[in-house]
């Protein structure tokens, strides 16, 4: 090859720190079997978690409108279990630390279905459907987000909403129907804007929870439980979780419906705060600075 047919080579920086990196890998010399277990023992970068969970987000952006509506609704049933299982931990007979815990453990039971189901969670999609627009933000991109976060909020609301009357009208114990009312009712704590406040955790757990997944195999199950676990037990607002919890005192008379919707939209401000704003454009601008 002559010397005018050599490429010229790549001086971006992204580049140059790569050639680096090579270079003082090459300082340890490896058989090919021992390079073959480093690079298989490598922990994902970043750039392969954002790409992972942007391809994944594509295909829920393109998914029927039908398809998000089943899935929303069935996964707002299925997190009322939440609800059910806080409730059901939350009548032993134990104070202090103790029972603060097992409120948590059992708040984290509907996510855990939820999540390792793959049923369509609203604040999942606050970082899954945010990550494709955020790469390539075309009008496409955004209808589709648009239309994404639109459907299955609502059918999130509608599943909550029928959990609810199952809870409060359905053949379970008086017993258990008041304990529903009871682990409902620290939601009545927050004025709207701290409920806005504890929605942002929320939202940001949630989203690291959908990041960090990309990483995990048989850890999954631990992490959804120690992640929303703590949303209960750092007393945050999750806008579907909270809005079984407040069709519940709706419907039991324990508080207006007016309060209720109030809670529910400032959860749901705290939670695409959390979980766009600041975790999904963070995590892409640290992605997009690398391969600047």
């Amino acid at each position: 090859m002559a010397a005018d047919d050599v490429p010229p080579r790549d001086t971006r920086p992204a580049a140059r720190r790569a050639d680096h990196i090579a270079a003082e890998e090459r300082i340890v010399r490896l058989t090919e079997e021992e390079a073959a277990a480093v690079d298989g023992a490598r922990i994902p970068s970043a750039a392969v978690s954002h790409e992972i969970i942007r391809r994944h987000g594509l295909v829920e952006l393109n998914r029927s409108s039908l398809a998000l509506m089943w899935s929303g609704l069935t996964a707002g049933l299925v997190i009322g279990v939440s609800v059910l299982a806080k409730a059901v931990l939350h009548q032993p007979p134990i104070d202090g630390a103790a029972k603060l815990l097992l409120g948590g453990l059992g708040y984290s039971l509907g996510f855990v279905l939820v999540v390792l189901g793959r049923m369509q969670l609203f604040t999942e999609s606050t970082i899954t459907a945010v990550l494709p627009v955020a790469t390539h933000p075309s009008r496409k991109n955004l209808r589709d987000l648009a239309r994404l976060w639109a459907i299955v909020f609502a059918a999130n609301m509608v599943g909550t909403f029928l959990f609810a009357l199952g809870a409060t009208h359905g053949g379970l114990s008086e017993e258990l129907r008041a304990g529903m009312v009871e682990v409902s009712r620290s939601i009545l704590h927050f004025s709207f804007s701290g409920a806005v406040a504890a929605g942002v955790p929320a939202g940001f757990l949630i989203a690291a929870l959908v990041w960090i997944q990309s990483r995990l195999d048989g850890e999954r199950l631990v992490a959804v439980v120690l992640l929303t676990g703590l949303i209960d037990v750092g007393h945050f607002a999750h806008v579907v979780a909270g809005s079984a919890e407040a069709w519940i005192l709706a419907l039991t008379g324990e508080a207006s419906l007016g309060r209720s919707v109030s809670f529910v939209a400032a959860a749901f401000l705290g939670n695409v705060a959390g979980g766009s704003l600041l975790f999904s454009l963070l995590a892409h601008a640290q992605v997009r600075s690398d391969q600047d």
